[in-house]
């Protein structure tokens, strides 16, 4: 049987573990908290920052998964939990399969054009800078990249609330684009290329269809019969970016949830 340990189990690793075999994968969830997992999860307390708590999890797996968290938005706390603790695992535990979960916040484009895993990375904030450099010690070791764009799914309803509260905004002209994936498919993807025979060094995961946010939230007001949300003034700045998932999707996976109608359908029930 095969041995994975996810770092930073959360909401996401749950699911994961939920999706995998368990004739087939044994899988353990380090988490600092000494909150009890779920089945099939294991649970090993320890502190990626404090490396004198990993020894629990030293050795080698068939698979390890670092998806660790920030206490708070600010570089340091970033830094904390993506450089510094991934270094710290690394110090400690070896993997035939080391998967790095990273975000599209590692590109800059603002202006409405189409990225995918080819595209140049000059992330303007503090958040993406610090992934990349996550990144690369994840590549350099031999691992590969996840690029999840924006995470929704149950307990991450907050634009639905923000509509239903009549909170939302939008841009019509130009478009704001908007990239999003359900918190089903973050782990269908990550046991998808947990199992690949031969994969790429680096997936962005995103859904079918990126989408305006005005389209967005206008559809969700008529979901929930509220007045859809108001416009704010045309700007030329600030368009987004549009995530392709040409290269997840040629290596055989297949979104539960393609687009934001799907996802939200099945919130929103």
């Amino acid at each position: 049987m095969k041995r994975l340990l996810i770092a930073g189990c959360g909401d996401i690793g749950i699911r994961l573990a939920g999706t995998l075999d368990p004739e087939a994968w044994t899988t353990v969830g380090l988490r600092r908290t000494p909150a009890a997992l779920p089945d099939p999860v294991s649970q090993v307390t320890a502190d990626l920052l404090a490396p004198q708590s990993l020894t629990s999890v030293a050795g080698h797996w068939d698979a390890v998964i670092y998806q660790a968290t920030p206490d708070q938005r600010d570089p340091e706390a970033y830094r904390k939990a993506y450089v510094e603790g991934l270094k710290n695992l690394l110090s400690t535990v070896q993997a035939d399969r080391l998967i790095f979960v990273s975000s599209t916040a590692v590109y800059g484009q603002d202006d409405g054009s189409e990225v995918d895993e080819r595209s140049i990375t000059q992330p303007s904030a503090f958040n993406g800078r610090i992934l990349l450099e996550a990144e690369q010690l994840a590549l350099d070791v031999g691992g590969l990249v996840v690029r999840f764009s924006g995470i929704y799914g149950p307990g991450r309803e907050f634009l639905i609330n923000q509509v239903r509260n009549g909170k939302a905004r939008c841009r019509e002209h130009p478009p704001q684009w908007t990239n999003r994936i359900h918190a089903d498919d973050c782990a269908a993807v990550l046991a998808h290329v947990l199992q690949l025979p031969s994969p790429e060094s680096l997936y962005c995961a995103s859904d079918d269809h990126p989408a305006p946010r005005c389209q967005v939230v206008d559809w969700l007001a008529g979901q929930l019969g509220v007045a859809a949300p108001a416009r704010e003034a045309s700007n030329a700045s600030g368009q987004g970016k549009r995530i392709s998932n040409q290269r997840l999707r040629a290596s055989g996976y297949d979104f539960r949830y393609p687009d934001f109608r799907t996802g939200y359908g099945a919130l929103l029930q």
